[in-house]
């Protein structure tokens, strides 16, 4: 580890917790429509997407959220940004109870969301194709600060282009004109706009060719490092989430397995699904040897298994691990572990 990156998770650990999720969970209704469950003699269906989820993130820090596709990584972030309502639970922001963001309006929403900002996972979506770029970027400002003149929210918006390695000039230009990394880049400028506390990234990387995403994510690291910015880093790739984070809570269908600072995450990881997870991503250590695949399928979230989620494909599932739902558990090394397994000292 570099000195820079010491002294930034040693700020980080020590900074004061900016936001606190207290058992967030998001339920669906995925029912067919009434006049069909009454003909099929059907019950209604609910979709625990989010079921009982807790972390906190210090001033200056970077969690990522990682797991397979659908373990409710996005829906997180979601409810963090008051997109999703929530069905359970509490959100504090800097002191503020904040879990009724998504029904909150006017001002009493916009004094909250102006301190953080979300990226979007696919540039191509995200960006209105009928805007030019000096409009997209200009709108955050026009919303949040419309005291700001025409002639300043032009030149403030020159000046973003410019921060995230593009020129002033692109601002008259439209996003089918640009690359995915290009477009990423004006997603950041974009969010950086209105100078916010907080940021959620969705998978901003995911859509991008692998040598775009490193230039992508040294950009994000420059800038936490210049405005002190706190980042919620959501992405199912390992290898993307160690050059970020700080911390890393590894999730499970709706569910966090555990939760521990990222170097020793991918030192010793305890929990089955965290094993499993880094067993399957490529080494150059391990050149000539065969490479682990995670065993079996996520199960259907509709009808998730009894106990632990993760016990069909756990080789160390007992009777306990079946019937009873593990919770996380604070470990001495500064992890947390939601494993009976672990808490019986059945595994390390």
């Amino acid at each position: 580890m570099c000195a820079d990156t010491a002294v930034k998770k040693t700020t980080a650990a020590q900074g004061e917790i900016l936001l606190e999720a207290q058992d967030l969970a998001r339920y669906f209704d995925v029912s067919k429509p009434w006049l069909n469950r009454v003909i099929e003699r059907s019950e209604r269906l609910t979709l625990k997407a989010v079921d009982g989820v807790g972390f906190s993130i210090r001033r200056g820090e970077t969690l990522s959220l990682v797991g397979e596709s659908g373990c409710g990584k996005s829906t997180v972030a979601r409810l963090v940004v008051g997109l999703y309502g929530l069905t359970r639970g509490r959100l504090v922001f800097d002191g503020e109870d904040i879990s009724d963001l998504a029904s909150r309006t006017g001002r009493q929403a916009a004094s909250v969301r102006k301190r953080f900002q979300m990226i979007f996972q696919d540039p191509y979506a995200s960006l209105n194709p009928l805007w030019r770029v000096g409009t997209i970027i200009g709108e955050p400002l026009r919303f949040f600060r419309p005291e700001m003149s025409a002639t300043d929210r032009r030149r403030r918006v020159g000046e973003l282009l410019e921060q995230v390695g593009m020129s002033a000039m692109d601002a008259n230009r439209y996003p089918h004109e640009f690359s995915g990394g290009q477009r990423q880049r004006i997603s950041i400028a974009r969010a950086l706009a209105n100078e916010p506390e907080f940021m959620i990234c969705d998978e901003p990387t995911s859509a991008l060719d692998v040598s775009v995403q490193a230039q992508i994510l040294n950009l994000m690291r420059d800038l936490q490092d210049e405005y002190g910015l706190t980042y919620l880093f959501i992405s199912h790739d390992m290898a993307v989430v160690k050059h970020m984070s700080d911390r890393i809570a590894v999730m499970y269908l709706g569910r966090i397995a555990e939760i521990a600072p990222a170097d020793q995450l991918f030192e010793n990881p305890h929990h089955p699904y965290s094993k499993m997870l880094l067993a399957a991503v490529p080494s150059l250590e391990g050149v000539g040897k065969e490479r682990s695949v995670i065993q079996g399928e996520v199960p259907n979230p509709v009808h998730p298994p009894s106990g632990c989620a993760f016990h069909p494909r756990c080789p160390h599932a007992n009777a306990r691990c079946q019937a009873e739902v593990p919770r996380l558990i604070a470990r001495s090394d500064g992890s947390e572990v939601a494993c009976h397994g672990v808490e019986e000292g059945r595994l390390p």
